[in-house]
């Protein structure tokens, strides 16, 4: 069974590159194929996540598991849906903004 706060993180990040998507991109309900690529790619590392459910938010992250290419392109979408979460989805960003304030313990690499 997937762990609660990381099956919200994925519904977090959902909704990031929809509403990215939606701006930029796609004028439909769907995302562009550049947007779904990078959608998936995203909750592929969260199901890979070495921490498992002691994973903190990506950005408090020791380990940067994106490619370089994808961490700058995911990096574009949160600077641009952040601060529209708030009023598009309010319980997940302030569930995020929650979640960020957590300390986790410091977990070796595996």
């Amino acid at each position: 069974m997937m762990n609660a706060r990381i099956s919200r993180e994925k519904k977090t990040i959902s909704a990031m590159i929809e509403m990215y998507c939606s701006h930029f991109h796609s004028e439909g309900s769907t995302l562009c194929l550049e947007c779904n690529r990078m959608l998936t790619y995203a909750l592929g590392r969260m199901d890979r996540c070495s921490y498992h459910e002691l994973k903190p938010v990506c950005s408090n992250c020791r380990i940067h598991c994106y490619e370089k290419e994808m961490r700058e392109t995911i990096k574009r979408v949160m600077r641009y849906s952040g601060p529209r979460m708030i009023l598009h989805h309010p319980i997940l960003a302030v569930a995020h903004l929650l979640h960020r304030l957590q300390r986790y313990p410091v977990a070796k690499r595996p």
